[in-house]
Parts: structure tokens; sequence; C-alpha cells
């Protein structure tokens, strides 16, 4: 016969080991629980974008409605974003930054010579620039050309274009800088950007900048005209 003692000393050790899955499991879960309050919390705290640019963004989604049509490709931005200041040279080959256009609404354009779909693009852009550009607009056609310095300018002449004004980069470090924030996926590549230097919209590809449908959402981006949507 069992002494008592030894009989509850053995309930004891039971009941003990009973209890160790149940302690582990109550650590493992607080863990795991204090690991998603942590990760959460880092989550709360992620950049939503530069503050500076919720207005472009406003800008973006009233006027979306009017991105049909020839800017059915134009994708409108949902999140703050500042663009780098990117730089170039004029045609006298004079230093300028994206910063210098502050005050104006830009459609910011990259092109080539040696891209076919640019070269098409070209005679919509100069017709958007004499049609719409002033205080408060502006077509910033960048020329990316590396090798021949004379062959952008000698096109445009012979195209007749000649309300763009001439910019260029002879390093294309202007596509590298879009293209590091996701926004130069290939040639023409174009930015919508507003008078702060934020991104209203981009569009990857050529697009018909002439057109009643981008005069349209381009006066209403810059004010100039109420969207009838």
């Amino acid at each position: 016969m069992l002494d008592p003692n030894d009989m509850l000393d053995q309930r004891k050790a039971r009941s003990a080991t009973r209890r160790i899955p149940v302690v582990i499991a109550t650590v493992v879960v607080g863990g795991l629980a204090g690991f998603a309050a942590l990760y959460g919390l880092g989550l709360s705290r992620a950049p939503s974008g530069d503050p500076a640019c919720r207005a472009a963004v406003a800008t973006a989604s009233r006027i979306a409605p009017l991105a049909h049509g020839e800017l059915a490709a134009l994708t409108m931005a949902s999140t703050p974003l500042k663009l780098p200041d990117l730089a170039f040279e004029d045609a006298d080959g004079k230093p300028k930054k994206l910063s210098d256009f502050r005050g104006k609404t830009l459609l910011v354009n990259l092109w080539a010579t040696w891209c076919v779909p640019c070269r098409k693009e070209m005679p919509a852009l100069d017709e958007l620039q004499g049609k719409l550009s002033g205080p408060n607009f502006e077509v910033v056609a960048i020329n990316i050309d590396t090798r021949d310095p004379e062959k952008p300018k000698t096109f445009l002449k012979e195209a007749s274009l000649t309300r763009l004004g001439y910019f260029n980069d002879k390093k294309a470090k202007v596509f590298q800088d879009l293209k590091a924030i996701g926004r130069a996926l290939g040639m023409p590549t174009s930015v919508l950007v507003d008078p702060q230097g934020c991104e209203i919209a981009t569009i990857a590809g050529p697009a018909e900048w002439a057109s009643e449908d981008a005069l349209k959402l381009i006066r209403a981006a810059t004010g100039k005209a109420a969207a009838s949507f």
C-alpha cells in the first residue's frame, strides 16, 4: 500500500507535467501576439508619401474620370510622390532642373530619336505646347540621345517642331532617376507633374497629346477649366 504522502506527491508531479504544454503554449501565443503588435506598429509608422504631394493625389483623383479615350493608359497617382529634381540642359547647354519650373503644371516627357514611338509622338507634344503653354503649364520634353547631340536638333528642325523648348540629357540620367522610382519602364515616358514637383499621373508609351481628351484633362489639372464628368 502506498503511503498517502507518496500518492499526493505523484498527483502533484502529474499535474505539473500536464501544465508544462499549457505554459509553453501560453508563452508562444503571447510571443506571437507581441510580434504582431510590434509588426502592426511598424506598419502604422510606414511612410505614407511626401505630405507636400497630397494635393497632387487629390488632383489625380479629381481628373481621373477624364483619363479615357486617347489617355486611357494614363495611371493616376494614388500615393503622394515628389519626383527627383531631374537635371538636364537647355538648347544653349545651360544647366536646368525640374525645380526651375516650380509654380507650373508640367508634362515631362523623355524621348530619343532612336525611339520610333517617340518621334511619332513629338508633333502632338509640339501642338499641345502651342495650345496650352503659358504661366500655368509647359511641356518639358527631354531628349536622351547619348551619341550625336545634333541629331535631335536636326529632327525637330526638319519636322518643323518649333514650339517645344529643347532640353537634353546626354547621359540619360533623367531616365535612370525616374526608373529608380518606378516611373520609367520604357520609351517614351511622360509624367504629369503638379506645380510643387509632385506626380499627378504617368504614362508609359506614346499618347495623342493634342487630342480633345488630352486637352480637357490637362486644362482640368491646371484649373483652367472646370471638368464636367
